[in-house]
């Protein structure tokens, strides 16, 4: 007999951390913080309350897992919000093997990012607003990818890019940090409107929001073409829902958000834009499976831009040299993975590979805010080196992570990245080819960007607290003359660690359940046409196996390349960068201005805006409003009134002319004058 979950125990997953957010928030007044409980006792009172909400979300989230391995499921409706005309919106939860992996994956994250935000933002006088914010963020997360229809699906999207906005601008004196909220804001609403509409197209000929429901008339949507068009009404639906992942999920061109985004704190570097928020996309479409498998066209888009994304953004890292910056260019590229994952018809491979990715960049993230404090907030691996010996959890857990990234064999990314590439050389959707060289490609880049930033931070000479060393200008950033690295507290190392653990072996425990397996049988619709993960199957002999057979194969000697390129150029002869950078200026130039997209669209959309602003302005505004209405009817008046005037002279014999001439016209009109008609 199969489990049972409860709906109400189900329910505290996402209201415990919104108890948590609302008691730190509550601790964010001046009164409470300070006059009552006292600054001290607030701040732990705050993060208590956080970190107990989210503790209590991943243990339910844990229990829901063993649940649905057991058997369970839930579909039911916790809450009518509105009914109009028969149309019900409502809030419910799905809790299937697709949500239960999300939930734990979310939530073990967040309980990480809680943790060591204790010791990060120890010094931070937004404190107990930032847990209050993180804690918010888990709820609207939660409420994502427990939906059970796009009501609340929508509600949970905008959420996550509400706090998005609030976390990347939480340091709101600082003109880089609110400019790059802004931008975030502003390019997911792009993709939000994509995304409505596509919704929106669904419910018109769906005639329900309930994914069930949906998913039913599958057959009879892909029927039906778009009136007015000849394009198919689904093919037109599926595209406008990956237009809303495209901006979530920082796909070509709507990435551009992410790497600014890292001027926010970096646990939410770690959290958001690494682990859960980006990766709403991913589940988006995976969760749509029984749509896009129906949709040839939107798979082919899906395919181009996925594979776009994940060799030109690596190509990008390459050449940064801010340490979360490279890191983030690096969640764009494996964000890339996941989708041409997505195309193949491969969503497991895409969900396990988020799967691990949430672990191993996560702990990237958080190593690097650890080096970051110990540097006093200097971001510049050029002022770096040498950390190895100060900061020796940090350097094991960043060469694991930096080992999972790269997919080096046993490592639970080489299981993720392993299972794409061959689900991409498998598949015969338009534009597999060129996908399947771009993320052999990116094999080799990946493992260049990775080991380049470990050397530069960890190995080699110190380059912190020396006169030359690259401070932009400011004086209150990184280490100066005699001084070391700061003591990173115990709160920042746990975390480290127990992201490290699954980083280095969840791959190896998890791909055959997960990808070989029934498990996600009843979430995921894949096509009879689509035999990417029947190949993958029929070659899978074992998760040993696979590893010792990857040894052999493309992508470990280009990962291997990569990783001694890296070596060569930035521990044996430095020379050959600095070379490499004089005779091709114009590219590194291109890859250091991210392909001058941000310059592109400044002068395309912003200037564009601001003459069409303009232009309204000057023609519409101040020439027909002002002019013409306003003050033309003002000088219409004038002139009337100059003109009625003459007759009001006072002289008796032009007041008996008026008269007279008005007796004449009201004959004129009204008498019936026969010689007149």
């Amino acid at each position: 007999m199969a489990a049972h979950l409860n709906p109400n125990l189900l329910l505290a997953v996402p209201l415990a951390p919104l108890v948590g957010a609302a008691v730190a928030g509550l601790l964010c007044t001046r009164f409470a913080g300070n006059l009552f409980f006292g600054k001290q006792v607030a701040r732990k009172v705050s993060h208590c309350a956080a970190i107990l909400g989210v503790f209590i979300s991943f243990a339910i989230s844990i229990y829901a897992l063993l649940g649905v391995l057991d058997g369970a499921r839930v579909d039911v409706t916790i809450y009518t919000w509105n009914a109009v005309d028969g149309f019900r919106m409502e809030i419910g939860f799905l809790v299937d093997s697709l949500t239960a992996t999300m939930m734990c994956v979310v939530t073990f994250i967040s309980l990480m990012v809680h943790i060591y935000t204790i010791g990060y933002m120890e010094e931070d006088e937004g404190y107990n607003r930032f847990f209050s914010y993180i804690a918010l963020f888990t709820f609207m997360m939660l409420m994502l990818v427990m939906s059970n229809n796009m009501v609340q699906l929508f509600f949970g999207w905008e959420g996550v890019g509400l706090m998005s906005y609030l976390l990347i601008g939480f340091w709101y004196d600082k003109p880089t940090a609110t400019v790059a909220s802004m931008k975030a804001f502003i390019v997911n609403r792009i993709g939000d409107f994509g995304f409505i509409l596509g919704i929106g197209l669904l419910f018109a000929y769906g005639g329900s929001m309930h994914y069930s429901d949906v998913f039913a008339q599958r057959q009879q949507l892909a029927g039906m073409m778009l009136p007015g068009t000849n394009w198919m009404l689904l093919d037109v639906a599926c595209i406008l829902l990956f237009i809303g992942a495209m901006a979530k999920s920082a796909q070509f061109p709507l990435h551009v958000w992410l790497p600014d985004s890292m001027e926010g704190p970096t646990p939410i570097s770690a959290l958001i834009h690494a682990a859960t928020m980006v990766t709403a996309g991913i589940f988006m479409v995976t969760r749509m499976s029984p749509l896009f498998e129906l949709s040839e066209c939107a798979l082919s888009f899906i395919m181009i831009i996925g594979a776009i994304t994940a060799l030109f953004m690596g190509f990008i890292a390459m050449v940064q040299n801010d340490i979360k910056r490279v890191i983030a260019y690096s969640t764009l590229s494996q964000l890339g993975y996941m989708t041409v994952a997505l195309a193949a018809s491969a969503y497991s491979a895409a969900i396990f590979h988020l799967t691990t990715h949430a672990f191993f960049k996560a702990l990237l993230f958080l190593c690097a805010g650890a080096v970051i404090l110990a540097m006093h907030h200097d971001q510049d691996i050029r002022n770096m080196g040498g950390l190895r010996k100060s900061m020796p959890i940090a350097w094991v857990t960043s060469l694991i992570g930096t080992l999972a990234l790269i997919g080096a064999p046993l490592f639970s990314g080489f299981y993720s990245k392993e299972s794409i590439i061959d689900a991409v050389k498998y598949s015969h959707i338009a534009g597999s080819g060129f996908a399947y060289g771009a993320v052999m490609i990116g094999v080799f880049v990946t493992a260049f960007y990775s080991f380049r930033l470990l050397f530069l931070v960890f190995h080699g000479e110190e380059r912190f607290g020396k006169p030359d060393s690259v401070h932009h200008g400011d004086s209150e950033v990184g280490l100066h003359r005699g001084e070391r690295p700061h003591h990173t507290p115990l709160t920042m190392s746990v975390p480290l660690v127990l992201l490290a653990i699954p980083s280095a072996i969840i791959g190896l425990l998890l791909i055959a359940p997960m990808l070989f397996s029934n498990f996600f049988a009843d979430a995921i619709v894949v096509s009879e046409t689509h035999r990417a993960m029947q190949e993958l199957k029929a070659a899978f002999h074992g998760s040993l196996a696979m590893a010792m057979h990857g040894m052999v194969t493309l992508p470990f000697f280009l990962m291997l390349a990569g990783s001694l390129a890296a070596w060569y150029c930035y521990r044996v002869n430095a020379r050959v960068t600095a070379t490499m950078k004089e005779r091709a200026s114009w590219l590194y130039r291109l890859l250091d201005n991210s392909y001058y997209l941000d310059k592109l669209n400044e002068y395309i959309f912003v200037r564009g805006a601001r003459f069409a602003g303009r232009f309204l302005w000057n023609v519409g505004d101040r020439g027909l409003i002002d002019e013409w209405i306003i003050n033309g009817s003002t000088r219409m008046v004038a002139w009337f009134a100059a003109f009625t005037r003459q007759w009001q002279s006072g002289h008796v014999y032009r007041y008996a002319l008026v008269m007279i001439l008005g007796v004449l016209a009201f004959m004129l009109i009204f008498l019936p004058f026969p010689f007149l008609k």
